[in-house]
């Protein structure tokens, strides 16, 4: 960060990296594979694991009551109680697998759970990324979210492959539920970090105290910027939530692969994220987040096409799927966040942030839904080019296609001050010989 910053705004923003990384733990120990690991151990449907996939963007409903609260109550009290809570509604499932619940309470008071929690997270969020809009300069937007990505993905991956591996280890010798059941405790552990973290930060600065104005909602749906990028995350949401749900079931269920390996795989992925993520942020810095988002949201698109050469005697292709999401999904988070940010006006700017995170979690809740009832209907394997395709194959292959097409609505954004798709390709085959140059020399990749 430049040398002129204040003491107490460099504070904050470390205070916001390492929140970042407590999160990160939390999403480790109650999200991801472990989330699937307790809908496999209530013995959830393939229709009820697409509900729980839906459920953290359907609850983006709210949001407008969010934006509300936000702007009436302050962006960071809001943050704290919401996403503190969010994290600590998580208590009751560690005492599920030591109650010797029904099957069927049990699976109900964990999609409660997880329900509630997503409804609180939206509010949480919602006030959050107000607060970082306003306490993080504009030029350095970028290399900020950079840096913090990089720290929250290696606290991510250590916390994954540790979960990864007290299932494994645990899980066979009858202990899946007591060990999911301390993961959860973890879990609020981090949270209650989380909560102290927050609470170092200081408030946004030049933050309105003018009562909520609800025709910013029409605003923000109606300004001729906004709008392009409203239907690119509806569709975008739309089209990764096909399948986004369900890579873990699929490397769980079907492909049969241990949790370790799973974390394996999101520790290539890790990896690749951190590596790249600085570079991303100086480019969305210098050329602007658009062609950023557009270059990332065509690469992603061929992401699912990967899974449908994957088998249980063939898992090398997953490798390359890992290579391709580690260094893209970095840099999609990194410009649509700040994208989010620079479309989005002082005034009104929580009625903003909600209208794009409803437009993503409307679609991706719809499609995520319908996917799951797509793949509970799907029951018989569908046999061409030499090989069986299961209901899996068919979501990865829909997903697919849909990002393709949202890819291209990426390119309607308006982004004033933002370079060219072309001027990114050349500057992204500069760093590329720049390091292929270093290696010989340096022994390994620059970071």
């Amino acid at each position: 960060m430049p040398s002129h910053r204040g003491g107490g705004l460099r504070a904050s923003l470390d205070a916001s990296v390492a929140e970042g990384a407590a999160a990160e733990v939390f999403a480790a120990c109650a999200g991801g594979a472990v989330l699937t690991g307790w809908a496999l151990f209530l013995g959830a449907s393939p229709i009820v694991i697409g509900l729980l996939s839906a459920l953290p963007l359907a609850a983006q409903i709210v949001q407008v009551p969010a934006a509300w609260l936000t702007q009436r109550i302050g962006a960071k009290p809001v943050t704290v109680a919401a996403i503190g809570a969010a994290r600590l509604v998580w208590l009751p499932l560690v005492a599920v697998p030591f109650l010797h619940l029904a099957p069927a309470t049990a699976l109900l008071v964990f999609v409660a759970v997880v329900a509630l929690a997503s409804v609180l997270g939206v509010v949480g969020n919602n006030a959050w990324t107000v607060w970082m809009g306003d306490l993080v300069p504009g030029p350095v937007r970028g290399r900020f979210l950079a840096r913090r990505m990089v720290y929250l993905t290696l606290a991510g991956t250590i916390s994954s492959l540790a979960a990864g591996c007290a299932l494994d280890a645990l899980a066979p010798r009858g202990f899946k539920g007591e060990t999911l059941g301390v993961l959860a405790a973890v879990a609020c552990a981090a949270g209650i970090v989380s909560i102290r973290l927050l609470l170092a930060q200081q408030s946004p600065r030049g933050q309105e105290d003018s009562a909520p104005d609800w025709g910013d909602v029409a605003r923000a749906v109606h300004d001729p910027r906004a709008r392009p990028l409203l239907g690119y995350l509806l569709g975008w949401g739309a089209a990764v939530g096909i399948s986004a749900g369900f890579f873990s079931f699929h490397m769980l269920a079907n492909l049969e692969m241990a949790f370790m390996l799973v974390a394996a795989h999101a520790v290539i992925v890790a990896a690749l994220r951190i590596v790249s993520a600085p570079a991303w942020g100086r480019l969305v810095d210098t050329l602007g987040a658009r062609p950023v988002l557009v270059v990332c949201s065509f690469g992603i698109s061929i992401v699912p096409l990967i899974w449908l050469f994957v088998t249980p005697d063939r898992l090398w292709p997953i490798a390359i799927e890992a290579v391709v999401s580690g260094t893209l999904w970095g840099g999609h988070g990194i410009a649509a966040f700040d994208l989010s940010i620079a479309v989005s006006p002082r005034r009104g700017r929580p009625f903003y942030l909600a209208a794009f995170a409803a437009a993503g979690g409307l679609g991706f809740a719809v499609s995520s839904t319908l996917a799951g009832l797509l793949a509970w209907a799907l029951s018989a394997p569908l046999h061409a080019l030499g090989s069986s395709w299961s209901e899996m194959h068919v979501l990865f292959l829909l997903s697919a296609i849909g990002r393709a097409g949202a890819a291209v609505l990426a390119v309607r954004i308006d982004e004033p001050a933002a370079r060219g798709v072309p001027e990114l390709a050349r500057a992204l085959l500069s760093i590329l010989a720049r390091r292929s140059v270093r290696l010989p020399r340096a022994g390994a990749a620059e970071v």
